[in-house]
């Protein structure tokens, strides 16, 4: 087989193109996709098509519901969302209860509407929003309709908030904890994220790039 799927787990500090060039270089494939954008920060599931007949199927990958666990620090904003952008704590009069927390996360459950974070790979009039953020132009990303099936909390101890999401596709978790730190009124970013599923697919099943070479790559495809 000179070609098909394979879930990789993506390393935090690259992006998931930096993945795509991995695999090239490792199979001596061109044409090669993934099926889903990590953020360089995140980690976790990250499936890839190897070869152009995989690679024209991705799609039905990127429709499919996900799931997360993120760790968020609250008690402080970012421009991105996240822990790669400008901080900036915000003072806490009252250090939020599980309780309160658990109430606010409830509040996510089922269709909401989002804002796509401002750094983020969603186009508008034909460019990623990174891009025109970068280059100074202000851009207000338009809400989108995304839905949250399941949000619980796995740790709590302040400021680090551990939550496990399962969301629909198309879902910026980067904006759902900025929108958590708001109804919170202390702040939050994703300090850790890791994608844990997509549909079916699972990070168990996931090799890791570093383990990957041009000897044994097609043992893990499918």
């Amino acid at each position: 087989m000179s070609g098909g799927f394979i879930l990789i787990n993506k390393p935090s500090g690259i992006t998931s193109h930096d993945v795509v060039d991995e695999l090239r270089k490792i199979t001596k494939i061109k044409k090669i996709g993934h099926a889903g954008t990590l953020d360089p920060f995140a980690t976790g599931l990250l499936i890839l098509g190897i070869g152009r007949e995989f690679t024209k199927k991705l799609s039905i990958f990127q429709k499919k519901d996900k799931e997360y666990v993120a760790t968020l620090r609250l008690g402080a904003e970012s421009d991105t969302f996240d822990r790669d952008g400008k901080i900036v704590e915000k003072p806490v009069e009252k250090i939020p209860e599980r309780e309160e927390i658990e109430k606010v996360l409830k509040s996510f459950l089922g269709e909401i509407e989002q804002i796509p974070p401002v750094f983020s790979a969603k186009k508008v009039r034909g460019r990623k929003l990174y891009e025109l953020a970068r280059k100074g132009i202000k851009v207000e990303p338009k809400p989108q309709k995304v839905k949250i099936y399941e949000i619980s909390i796995l740790e709590y101890k302040f400021p680090y908030l551990k939550i496990k999401v399962k969301c629909s596709s198309g879902t910026y978790i980067r904006s759902l904890a900025n929108d958590i730190g708001k109804k919170l009124g202390c702040g939050a970013y994703v300090d850790e994220l890791v994608r844990t599923k997509i549909g079916e697919f699972s990070i168990e099943k996931a090799v890791d790039l570093s383990k990957l070479n041009s000897q044994n790559w097609k043992e893990f495809i499918f």
